[in-house]
């Protein structure tokens, strides 16, 4: 399990490094390794994979219903630490590389850009989540600790759309993933649905009465003999 974590940070992290060394190509070298607008590259990159984390967090109960490994669950907590840090440096980004430290600006863009409002409410809603995440805050929180982490679909909407009001012209990769996203959401309600069934036909079998023992007599004594 030891190496299994040690190769899901190692994952993980290879994305920020990969956009760490492109950043210091530009730096050292003058180089178009970020493209024409580096600040546009940056944000875009870190965003797509804080919203990929997010999609693979999201992922991690599925697959376990369907393979019964529930060792996955072990994952699902580092995965989502993963998102907000890579949601973290993209809000950062858009803070100290856009606006250019006029922070204060951000309220404005807040109100005057719908894809900015829903994305700044996702990444408010993973603060509670990452502080949170820990054992302490699960022995603390108990049962409420599960219904906190629910939001976590919330925020799987609200990134999905973040990125297709962002996008202009080229819709095909934002609907990738609200295809994703949609096929993660509508497993998790056929579950929920299959367990409320299962559970409502066990309680009506358990308040049906058990016929007395002297009408089972009398049924058997009227039946016809052959």
């Amino acid at each position: 399990m030891i190496a299994a974590k040690v190769v899901v940070h190692l994952l993980c992290l290879t994305p920020l490094a990969l956009l760490g060394w492109r950043f210091w190509e530009v730096f050292s070298t003058g180089s178009n390794a970020l493209g024409a607008d580096p600040v546009a590259t940056i944000e875009h990159f870190t965003g797509l994979w804080a919203l990929r984390l997010v999609l693979i967090c999201l992922a991690i109960t599925p697959l376990r219903q369907l393979t019964g490994r529930a060792e996955l669950i072990r994952f699902r907590r580092m995965l989502g630490l993963y998102a907000f840090a890579y949601a973290t440096v993209h809000l950062s980004a858009y803070l100290g590389l856009d606006l250019r430290g006029y922070w204060t600006q951000i309220f404005t863009e807040i109100l005057k850009r719908p894809y900015i409002t829903v994305g700044f409410i996702a990444w408010l809603l993973l603060v509670p989540l990452a502080i949170t995440s820990t054992s302490g805050w699960i022995g603390r929180l108990g049962r409420n600790w599960g219904r906190l982490h629910k939001a976590i679909y919330a925020i799987g909407v609200l990134a999905v759309l973040h990125f297709w009001w962002l996008v202009k012209s080229d819709i095909r990769e934002p609907m990738l993933y609200a295809g994703i996203l949609a096929v993660l959401l509508a497993w998790r309600a056929w579950v929920a649905i299959n367990r409320r069934r299962t559970a409502a036909a066990a309680t009506a079998a358990r308040q049906v009465p058990p016929r007395p023992a002297a009408a089972r007599a009398s049924a058997s004594s009227t039946a016809p003999k052959a």
